[in-house]
């Protein structure tokens, strides 16, 4: 793990740590669902990606818990980023941007958005079915093929051990991701890597021993376009 530091957080963006966890303080009591900021209800009924704006909540509250588990297996494994957003664009529904670091353990982060939305409601897998997941598992904005040639040399090519280490690493820290997702969804805008560490209650770290290729780049969503039913 690479060593832990505070950033200083600049002016605007204690403004910003401090109008997110006001939100959360004021919908404590609401599920997920219900404190979606509107900005990305519209944005996703508008867009073509729900049919309404009840599965616009629900889109957007899949992908933050995706995003906000790529954001939280960075700061968990040391690697950084730029910022994280669940704004929907081309070819994406979010994304953690420009991440950086990580080292042998970058695999976790790559399997974290998949392992996120199943520890958002308790679905993990169990071994057979994880398998079975992995052996389909390919469209999903890189996250796949990242994470199996990051997880080659320390596991040699055992995809589903690889899966099990990083849920037992994202485990302990569903409250985090919890936290980040729901920041994700009251905030309309994109959070910066210190704001989103701060949000979620996470110290922030230097820089990892990277990537084996370098930069990871962004992790995103694939968005799930809507598309009437066929008449019968």
């Amino acid at each position: 793990m690479a060593r832990e530091t505070t950033l200083a957080l600049t002016l605007a963006q204690r403004r910003t740590v401090k109008a997110v966890e006001a939100e959360l303080a004021r919908l404590a009591r609401y599920d997920d669902e219900s404190l979606v900021h509107e900005a990305w209800i519209r944005q996703r009924y508008g867009g073509g990606l729900a049919a309404s704006y009840a599965p616009a909540r629900a889109e957007a509250v899949r992908t933050a818990w995706h995003e906000a588990g790529h954001a939280i297996a960075a700061l968990a494994v040391g690697a950084r980023f730029s910022s994280a957003s669940i704004r929907a664009g081309s070819g994406s529904a979010g994304r953690v941007h420009a991440i950086r670091g990580g080292g042998e353990l970058s695999f976790v982060i790559d399997a974290a958005g998949q392992i996120a939305e199943r520890l958002r409601d308790w679905s993990l897998p169990g071994d057979a079915e994880a398998a079975a997941f992995l052996r389909g598992w390919r469209a999903d904005g890189g996250d796949a093929r990242r994470f199996r040639a990051a997880s080659s040399a320390r596991f040699a090519g055992d995809e589903a051990a690889a899966w099990q280490y990083s849920v037992q690493v994202l485990t302990p820290l569903r409250p985090r991701i919890a936290r980040l997702a729901r920041g994700l969804l009251v905030h309309p805008r994109y959070l910066p890597y210190a704001v989103a560490a701060a949000v979620a209650g996470l110290p922030t770290m230097s820089e990892g021993r990277g990537h084996p290729s370098g930069s990871q780049g962004d992790h995103q969503g694939q968005p799930q376009r809507w598309r009437p039913a066929r008449p019968a």
